[in-house]
């Protein structure tokens, strides 16, 4: 059997509105799971989210779990 590894988790905030923000920008952050300001999702941390969180740095909160 293969042994799971433990993968740290990190709880993502929209803390800016979407409006007037570049359209690939809208899509990331949209891809990331967010809709509103204050909604929040926990993902894995893996390269894929880390680039798509520093693609919209400006727009989001992040914090370990």
């Amino acid at each position: 059997m293969a042994k799971k590894t433990e993968t740290s988790k990190i709880k993502v905030t929209l803390v800016k509105s979407t409006i007037a923000i570049l359209p690939q920008h809208k899509k990331v952050v949209a891809a990331l799971g967010l809709k509103k300001i204050n909604s929040f999702r926990i993902h894995d941390e893996n390269p894929c989210i880390l680039g798509m969180i520093d693609k919209v740095r400006y727009l989001v909160k992040v914090e370990k779990i």
